[in-house]
């Protein structure tokens, strides 16, 4: 039996894995709220706790750099140890890596109907491969093409430095410069970061922020009822703050692209994507997607998909299980 595990900053999935053939099945799954527990090994304990499963193997992505086993998670007050995991799961070894590795592995174990397609790309498209993700945070990985198969790299790319490409841009950037002493990112490709662009647009008067709206956002996840409001068209506001929350999506989306040569697609993950994807396919995401200049088209021949199965860093985690041990030089 294999456990595998997606550590992200606001919640905590576990699950017991099973192998049937070329398949990856799961035989128990869980979600716990992060910051409701200690650290990892508290969520484990409850988990393990609740089945009669032997572990054989065990792997866990983590939001945030692995170094020598070890994960100092980024948006959560956790030390992850995978030395740690080991003794507390009485196993020899157990696999950490970053949790968009563990998505980035998941994508072999997925099906057609997992992906909602936002451009087909080239019919003979093959290459390297990249995955983007916002969420609680910003998550870049990549896909090398080896000749025989794609093997996985992290990447800490949500990291880098914000680009602005116009005027508007550049006034976003100095706003957040007064909040933050740098801005990543992260800072506008998140759940937070759409609240930083919301905030932006309030204060420069964008629209004004009626009380209902600004009532709202204090009872509930501000991400989430900016997310909605702006689907439903209710809040000019909201709808400016998604629109370039996407535009800014697809441009550093390709700004991935284009870092990894990914001519064999380009994959958009995490939490938010599958809630705005009849946002994400309009024309706002691949517009800034493509918009390269002489690059344009070879980001027009990329295939671009949005992952919709929100179980795909376990089944990457335990996909990356198995390969570790079955895996060629």
């Amino acid at each position: 039996m294999i456990l595998a595990g997606d550590i992200g900053g606001t919640n905590t999935r576990l699950a017991f894995v099973t192998v049937a053939g070329n398949r990856l099945e799961l035989a128990a799954e869980a979600v716990y709220p992060s910051r409701e527990y200690a650290n990892m090994e508290a969520v484990l304990d409850r988990f393990i706790s609740s089945h009669l499963f032997s572990v054989q193997q065990a792997c866990f992505g983590a939001a945030g750099p692995v170094k020598h086993g070890r994960c100092e998670a980024t948006n959560l007050p956790w030390v992850v140890d995978s030395r740690q995991l080991a003794e507390q799961l009485r196993i020899e070894k157990v696999g950490l890596i970053n949790d968009l590795e563990a998505n980035a592995y998941g994508i072999a174990a997925l099906e057609e109907r997992d992906f909602a397609v936002l451009n087909e790309g080239a019919a003979d498209a093959g290459g390297n491969q990249a995955v983007i993700s916002a969420g609680t945070g910003l998550g870049e990985a990549g896909l090398y093409w080896d000749g025989r198969r794609h093997r996985v790299f992290a990447s800490e790319g949500g990291h880098a430095d914000f680009a602005p490409r116009n005027p508007l841009e550049m006034e976003l950037l100095r706003y957040l410069l007064t909040k933050f002493k740098r801005v990543s990112c992260e800072r506008v490709l998140s759940g937070p970061g759409l609240l930083n662009i919301y905030q932006f647009f309030r204060d420069s008067g964008g629209a004004e922020e009626p009380a209902w709206l600004s009532d709202k956002m204090r009872r509930h996840d501000p991400a989430a009822v900016i997310t909605q409001e702006a689907l439903e068209a209710t809040s000019p506001l909201c709808v400016q703050a998604l629109e370039l929350f996407v535009s800014l999506y697809g441009a550093e989306a390709g700004n991935l692209a284009l870092k990894v040569m990914a001519t064999g697609g380009l994959f958009v993950g995490g939490g938010i994507g599958p809630k705005i994807i009849q946002k994400l396919t309009d024309s706002t995401f691949l517009e800034s997607f493509t918009a390269k200049g002489r690059m344009k088209p070879l980001l027009e021949a990329i295939p671009v998909r949005v992952i919709l199965n929100d179980k795909t860093a376990l089944l990457g985690a335990a996909r990356c299980a198995v390969l570790s041990v079955t895996r060629d030089p």
